[in-house]
């Protein structure tokens, strides 16, 4: 089981992505940040920090495809979800990482192993 403080770092990495919602960019930063400084005292934190990078980096994809689809009119709402399913994943896995758990975000495609 890991630490209090590497669990809380594993959640706070999941919660930083909602930094995006106020200032673009500023949640991915914030979570590279976060994963370099820990990443090498801490499996759990590393693990953590991959799983969120994996999932901004797929929200960014995804996104980019929503855009693309606005102009045939379901792109609109494919972006709505989107956001829609960063608020709710970022809390619900922020909880899982306190809770000691590691699993990866639905549909996140795998880049960082």
């Amino acid at each position: 089981m890991p630490t209090k403080q590497e669990r809380n770092w594993a959640m706070l990495m999941h919660f930083a992505q909602l930094l995006n919602m106020l200032f673009p960019f500023l949640g991915l930063i914030a979570v590279i940040v976060m994963w370099q400084i820990k990443k090498e005292e801490s499996a759990f934190v590393d693990r953590h920090g991959k799983i969120v990078l994996n999932w901004m980096f797929s929200y960014m994809i995804y996104a980019l495809i929503g855009f693309a689809l606005v102009y045939v009119g379901i792109g609109v709402l494919l972006l709505l979800i989107l956001k829609l399913a960063v608020i709710i994943l970022a809390i619900i896995w922020g909880i899982k990482a306190n809770n000691g758990e590691t699993v990866p975000y639905p549909l996140s495609i795998t880049f960082l192993k």
